[in-house]
């Protein structure tokens, strides 16, 4: 019976060493450059094959950096910005898609996943051409001002993204909850503050995250869009590497790395604690 038991049954996969194997060789895949990357950050030589010793030289050179930690401080702030305005359009949208019927809606839903489906260079071509014929954007604004167009542009592909995850999680939502709040007396904005807000919650925080990152990493587009004075962290690395990659760009990267999977992290976490909270309200 002990030797029966120990044998991985017929949808036990994990338990089975050819896909335990594959499962190895896709992380070692997917990760071994970045824990390349952040090791020989800590490196004392300025050439990355060769390790010489441990050194934190290179964070102190990058922390140092005022043209860096501008563009760091460029770039937090057009992703916060952009990621407030893209949920706040995203979820409008995917409600408007998911709850009402009108004239011409496969056509929207098809105009939303253009900016996914459109390569990222036509885009900041297009960005381009908008900012500098259509709507020129001045140059010579106060921060942040400045960072208007490149915001407008986030914003441009990150709200079709929020849009589309809020809209998956709306198809999960019991009509039944509505109609009861209707018979206890519950108006229209009642029930979308208390029964539709909070069933949408996971699904804001994902796309909060997904529009973040999206804006967080982004070059082509910024690139197209930004000016001499409105330079991002993705431009400014790009600017760095075009010489050599050296510890200190490194020491940059490795500090947007850890940043990234530490609000992955929270909003993991806030996101599982409102899934549970949501079940748990839908169970009683």
């Amino acid at each position: 019976m002990s030797g029966a038991r120990a044998q991985p049954g017929p949808l036990e996969y994990l338990r089975r060493w050819p896909i335990r194997a594959w499962l190895a060789m896709v992380v070692i895949y997917l990760y071994a450059p970045l824990i390349t990357l952040m090791a020989f950050s800590f490196n004392t030589s300025r050439r990355n094959i060769v390790w010489r010793g441990f050194t934190l030289d290179w964070y102190k050179a990058a922390l140092a950096d005022s043209d860096l930690i501008a563009a760091f401080g460029n770039s937090l702030t057009i992703a916060a910005v952009s990621t407030l305005v893209s949920v706040a359009l995203g979820a409008l949208m995917a409600l408007l898609l998911w709850r009402f019927r009108f004239p011409f809606k496969p056509a929207l839903e098809g105009a939303l996943g253009l900016p996914i489906v459109v390569p990222e260079i036509c885009m900041g071509v297009a960005m381009l051409v908008f900012f500098t014929e259509i709507l020129p954007w001045p140059t010579d604004l106060i921060w942040p001002f400045n960072l208007g167009a490149i915001i407008i542009s986030h914003i441009s592909f990150s709200f079709s993204f929020v849009a589309i995850v809020i809209r998956g999680r709306l198809a999960s939502f019991n009509r039944e909850l509505e109609e009861a709040a209707k018979d206890l007396g519950a108006g229209e904005w009642r029930i979308f503050w208390d029964v539709i807000v909070p069933h949408m919650r996971p699904g804001l925080l994902a796309g909060a995250l997904l529009a973040f990152t999206l804006s967080l990493d982004d070059f082509v587009i910024t690139f197209f869009t930004s000016g001499p004075d409105t330079t991002t962290f993705p431009v400014k690395v790009y600017s760095m590497v075009r010489f050599s990659v050296t510890p200190e760009v490194n020491a940059a990267s490795t500090i947007l790395i850890v940043l990234t999977v530490a609000l992955t992290a929270v909003a993991l976490k806030v996101s599982g604690g409102a899934v549970a909270t949501i079940e748990a309200g839908e169970g009683l």
